[in-house]
């Protein structure tokens, strides 16, 4: 049998349309329907495993990303990219991190069960979290610390980097009264953190610094194996990785979450160190190149599967 290009488009034509699986999300968007909401590598000794809180659809991405180019040229890059410059897929994806003796859960997502969703499908619930880490304090990485019975993680230490909770604590703009509602009323039991100082062997934490002002990844290392969690320093793909200094709404210092991009991504493709990243196409896990002025993202396969 011949295939062409129109017998292709001839088939697709006359195949019946049929909906995309999933719920309505607020606006009429179609919600994402992923086959699985937890994905599992191994690291060394250790288990990450990356837990999809939830997706969706959102329209006019250059009202997020490349603020300070043109149109003409974020729908050029968006086309060489086999993406639409009209809409794209968002995701939020906490990580966990699996040591043997700690099961450490990297922020919690937006209000809901979708951070509890995922764990049941590792065998896990709220309760069997040793330790919280709070990469920083935007609304959809703390939002589910409580929910409507009050603290979710009832059996967790609480970490997070003392220079983002200090800016925050005390504010009273949205960011401020997010953190008074979830995270203050637990500063008694936080550990605060800085650069270089490990949540416990193996996990480190690494300002990156930007996005918020005192925003942090970690890097997991176990045996000769590492893998950054990266959070919120690159939010997409394409338009945070082919052109870091595109501007992104969300980032409070523009220029300084450009340099942090540019700094780390090239950490990253230098050393051949896979990283996961809150907001990256789910299982959020791949690998870094670089290409032309920026990078390329390498999506994982197969790489890291656990025995």
């Amino acid at each position: 049998m011949k295939l062409s290009r129109r017998s292709l488009l001839a088939s697709a034509a006359a195949a019946p349309l049929l909906p995309i699986a999933g719920s309505t999300l607020a606006g009429g968007h179609a919600s994402v329907a992923p086959s699985s909401k937890a994905r599992s590598f191994a690291v060394g000794d250790f288990v990450v495993t990356t837990l999809l809180a939830g997706s969706g659809v959102r329209d006019n991405p250059q009202g997020t990303f490349g603020m300070n180019v043109s149109a003409e040229e974020f729908a050029e890059v968006s086309e060489q990219s086999f993406i639409s410059s009209e809409s794209y897929v968002g995701s939020f994806t906490p990580v966990l991190v699996q040591t043997g003796s700690e099961t450490i859960l990297f922020d919690t997502g937006l209000p809901g069960d979708g951070v509890p969703s995922a764990l049941a499908e590792v065998g896990l619930t709220p309760a069997d979290i040793t330790h919280v880490v709070l990469t920083h304090m935007h609304p959809d990485h703390i939002g589910g610390m409580t929910n409507d019975a009050g603290e979710v993680y009832t059996n967790a230490a609480y970490v997070t980097g003392r220079v983002e909770y200090d800016t925050w604590a005390g504010t009273d703009n949205r960011i401020g009264q997010a953190v008074a509602a979830k995270v203050t009323p637990f500063a008694e039991k936080m550990t605060f953190l800085e650069d270089g100082q490990d949540v416990r062997g193996g996990v480190t934490a690494m300002a990156a610094f930007g996005h918020t002002p005192g925003h942090m990844g970690y890097m997991i290392s176990s045996g000769n194996d590492q893998l950054m969690i990266t959070a919120d320093m690159a939010n997409h793909h394409v338009w945070s990785l082919a052109n870091p200094d595109w501007e992104v709404r969300f980032d409070a210092d523009k220029a300084a979450a450009a340099a942090t991009r540019r700094s780390v991504l090239g950490m990253l493709a230098a050393d051949r160190v896979p990283m996961v990243g809150y907001h990256m196409p789910f299982p959020a896990a791949g690998y870094v190149e670089t290409r032309g002025n920026g990078f390329n993202w390498v999506p994982v396969t197969y790489q890291m599967t656990p025995a």
